[in-house]
């Protein structure tokens, strides 16, 4: 058994709001081209597996994976897809490896969301066929009533979800692959159309195309294929129920169980001291505070007021989403989660550019999978 696993690989697309110019075949292999090539790797020599995470639901076509093993370089090699966040496939490209199954894993995840006329309709598809989908509800009344919940039980204000907003655009105007950089005030936010109560325009992030693709290895490979590994520390992940009359409305057990997972295995006993930076689910901008007290990155109530401090700006104490979150990169489905590890990726790399956060060697990636789900995964990565 492998005692460590690195990434050694990354390639990826701009993400972009539209891309007719290009298919999610051709994405899949701009990326995967640039992968191995980062990683120095053949993917008919030296990939053994391969994972793909996607979900046909999302594409609005059946069985696409029929398509991966041509564009990723993986005819006749092992591969399968998962229905789920990139960070899922990353977790699951992990285990694979340090079992001992295989050396080198490839993962691939993208977004062709601008494919998508109806997304509204999809989603409420995925909802309770018995109790909710027959309401004929637009599904996002679940982020409204979540946001609501939260906000009541932990006395944060609108006003902080407003600067989560602001913060995210306004990084992402340092990111040249994010598709939703701009430079918004508070007033801008709170006056938004008002689109599921308290949730405004300004508050939910924007669909965005894109791919993205890494090479895991096993320590001893990543001896020979790397220069600048980035080591995966910690892995976590949790499914908490789906039905919306028995979750827990007003925190992200799914994140803070996922948390805990990883921190065990990495073991880390104070996030807040251990961890330099993280790049977390920002969909609804209230996801962003749910999420860092559900992380255990301040206690809870207090993450609204952790932004007002501009303790999680990029200059501050904990940097939170300096790639500019889904509301400033745009949100990618199931690629999401892989957006943030990317980002992580690059800044200990210190390949971030004008955002490169100074002397960082540990940073936390985590995903939620979007409405109506309550699932979600966290990786911890170092470049030591």
């Amino acid at each position: 058994m492998s005692p460590r696993v690195a990434i050694v690989g990354v390639g990826f697309t701009p993400f972009r709001s539209i891309t007719p110019d290009v298919s999610f075949k051709e994405m899949m292999f701009e990326a995967a081209t640039k992968a191995y090539e980062d990683a120095g790797v053949c993917p008919q020599d030296d990939i053994d597996g391969f994972v793909t995470c996607e979900e046909d639901f999302a594409h609005g076509r059946s069985i696409f994976n029929i398509h991966t093993p041509d564009n990723l370089g993986a005819v006749l090699k092992p591969i399968h897809t998962i229905p789920g966040d990139g960070i899922h496939g990353l977790i699951a490209g992990y285990m694979q490896i340090s079992t001992g199954l295989m050396d080198i894993v490839a993962v691939e995840s993208h977004s062709k969301a601008s494919n998508m006329l109806t997304p509204n309709y999809l989603l409420a598809h995925a909802l309770d066929p018995v109790y909710n989908k027959p309401l004929g509800l637009n599904p996002y009344f679940i982020a409204g009533m979540e946001m609501s919940r939260y906000l009541y039980e932990t006395g944060t204000t609108k006003e902080h979800c407003a600067l989560v907003a602001v913060k995210n655009r306004l990084n992402a105007l340092l990111n040249p692959q994010a598709a939703y950089g701009e430079r918004i005030g508070v007033d801008d936010v709170l006056s938004s159309e008002m689109m599921f109560y308290p949730l405004s325009r300004l508050d939910m992030s924007c669909p965005a195309d894109g791919g993205i693709v890494m090479v895991l290895a096993a320590e001893e490979k990543t001896k020979a294929l790397s220069d600048k590994p980035i080591w995966i520390r910690g892995i976590g992940w949790c499914s908490d129920t789906p039905g919306l009359e028995t979750r827990d409305w007003g925190q992200a057990l799914y994140a803070r169980l996922a948390g805990e997972m990883a921190y065990k295995m990495a073991g880390i006993k104070h996030p807040r001291k251990e961890i330099d930076f993280v790049e977390i689910d920002d969909t609804f901008s209230y996801k962003e505070l749910q999420h860092l007290e559900a992380l255990k990155l301040c206690h809870r109530g207090e993450a609204g007021a952790l932004v007002e401090e501009g303790a999680t700006q990029r200059g501050g104490e904990l940097p939170v989403n300096v790639s500019g979150g889904s509301l400033g990169v745009g949100h990618l489905v199931e690629a999401t989660g892989l957006q943030r590890v990317l980002e992580v990726v690059l800044q200990l790399r210190g390949e971030a550019g004008k955002r490169q956060l100074p002397n960082v060697k540990v940073g936390l990636a985590q995903s939620w999978r979007g409405l109506p789900t309550n699932s979600g995964a966290v990786i911890i990565l170092s470049n030591e």
